[in-house]
């Protein structure tokens, strides 16, 4: 996954209305009047939560026959935890770090004191 399609998906991600759509197909696929239904918003607002989130490659949408079912596609949310998890031993070496950090300058203000 590039950048740009990385930053689509954390993008798709900071709402909290596309998170629960994901968490809803997270269960199977549905038609876009189902994935609606929680939210107090127009159909309109949910269309552009979902091409949102299409664009971002978290969701497709089929057809079969006259049912045209939104799914759920794992496959950037791996990327995306992977990313995070690549990174994660370097953030936590830097807080460790930083901890290490502040209580070496506290104990030398308590040294101070005395």
């Amino acid at each position: 996954m590039d950048d740009d399609g990385l930053s689509r998906v954390f993008a798709a991600l900071a709402d909290p209305t596309r998170r629960a759509i994901l968490a809803r197909l997270a269960e199977g696929p549905a038609p876009v009047t189902e994935l609606g239904r929680p939210f107090d918003m127009t159909a309109q607002a949910i269309s552009k939560h979902l091409k949102v989130l299409e664009r971002a490659g978290l969701v497709s949408r089929g057809r079969q026959g006259q049912w045209r079912p939104c799914r759920l596609e794992v496959a950037p949310l791996d990327r995306a935890s992977g990313w995070i998890e690549h990174h994660r031993a370097a953030w936590e070496d830097s807080l460790g770090r930083l901890e290490q950090e502040i209580v070496r300058i506290q104990e030398g203000r308590g040294h101070a004191h005395d």
